[in-house]
């Protein structure tokens, strides 16, 4: 009989781990979202301030054309090239190539009429007449990022505020999701609790009843009958265990005692005895006497029952399981199927089944690993194709 810590059921885990998922995701769309609106709003905050500079840079072009052309009437007068201390300043030809430059800046994209580069702003003009082979007039000035320094903190502060709120909202959203989610999964835990409990009593019924039975006095005919329901109720039994583990473990207290672990191997390995001869598996055992280990008895049992249970069903007709338990190890190995090494990395994982020709829901070593990690007991597997797998645990 099991005996429960509380009713309750435990379902942290598994909504942390899909709030989580959840929330990454949300959480990395949201930042892509709030990045590209803040980029537009840059943008758009930039072409603001190149537009209020435009009609300066206009004044300034005006200026600088008026005394290109004086420059250009009368260059046999002189011929200093027209210079600004408010702007610098650059003429080029038709083929876009630079005449003469005070630019600061040496890539000019003559594409634009204004932009922003670097430090500097630039604004592109076209004279109506060609002052000294000029086609392009370029007029610099440097751009002191006033504006960038006005937006720059109400920017950060309304990006960290949108996605804060953003984050609410979907922490919300998420936790509106969960709840039919969470109402499903406690309808399918009492489900599954309820009809493992109604099915305790009558498996232990026919099991127990069929033990009391002398096959020795059945006729072959009668007896192999009773040897078919042994097997089924013990196999029911077993997937009534693991159910009931895996629903109930972490509700389950566990009764730690000194358990002579020989005497559990020997009567597990009988309790087994019928599904082995059915597949005519021969066991070889070297079980060492008065064997003892801190443990709980029901978990420890159940550790032992999904290894042999693993052995039988993998393994192949006429086979043999041998089963050797020292003072400080056990180890079961099997001539059976074996297990590719691509496989063994996720062996113990929950659900995880290799042959689906095989019976099972893939939970059977998946608690065998559960019951190793509370008793600290060490796990090694090998195991070749076609020739079978062992397992050992040592302590």
């Amino acid at each position: 009989m099991l005996v429960l810590k509380n009713s309750g059921i435990d379902l942290t885990s598994s909504e942390t781990r899909t709030l989580l998922g959840f929330s990454l995701l949300y959480s990395f769309l949201v930042l892509v979202i709030l990045s590209v609106v803040t980029f537009l709003y840059y943008q758009f905050q930039k072409d603001l301030m190149l537009q209020e500079k435009r009609q300066i840079l206009q004044n300034y072009s005006n200026d600088f054309v008026i005394r290109l052309k004086d420059l250009h009437v009368n260059i046999d007068k002189h011929n200093i090239y027209p210079r600004n201390e408010k702007y610098e300043s650059a003429i080029f030809d038709s083929d876009k190539k630079e005449i003469f430059s005070t630019l600061k800046s040496s890539n000019i994209s003559l594409d634009d009429v204004i932009y922003s580069s670097g430090n500097q702003i630039h604004f592109i003009k076209e004279p109506e007449s060609y002052y000294l082979g000029s086609k392009y007039i370029i007029i610099e000035i440097p751009d002191d990022h006033l504006w960038f320094e006005e937006i720059k903190y109400k920017m950060i502060i309304s990006f960290l505020a949108a996605f804060l709120f953003m984050i609410l909202i979907g922490y919300f959203i998420s936790k509106l999701f969960l709840r039919p989610m969470r109402d499903a999964l406690h309808l399918l835990d009492r489900f599954i609790k309820d009809t493992t409990h109604e099915l305790n009593t009558p498996i232990t019924a026919i099991i127990t009843n069929i033990e009391m039975i002398d096959k020795s006095l059945l006729d072959e005919k009668l007896a192999k009958k009773i040897n078919r329901i042994e097997i089924g109720a013990k196999t029911i039994s077993n997937i009534y265990e693991d159910l009931t583990f895996v629903t109930l473990n972490n509700q389950i207290i566990s009764n730690n005692e000194d358990l002579n672990l020989s005497n559990i191997l020997k009567q597990r390995v009988d309790f087994f005895k019928s599904l082995a001869i059915m597949k005519k598996i021969t066991f070889k055992l070297n079980i060492k006497d008065d064997v003892f280990l801190f443990c709980d008895n029901k978990k420890i049992s159940k550790l032992i029952d999904n290894l042999l249970s693993n052995a039988i069903k993998y393994n192949k007709i006429s086979g043999t399981i041998k089963i050797v338990l020292s003072e400080n190890s056990f180890i079961i190995e099997d001539s059976g199927k074996g297990i590719s090494a691509e496989n063994l990395a996720t062996l113990f994982e929950r659900y995880t089944r290799f042959d689906k020709s095989v019976g099972g829901f893939g939970i059977g070593l998946n608690i065998v690993s559960l019951i190793a990690k509370e008793y600290n007991l060490k796990i090694s597997v090998e195991s070749e194709i076609n020739i079978g797998t062992k397992v050992s645990i040592t302590w």
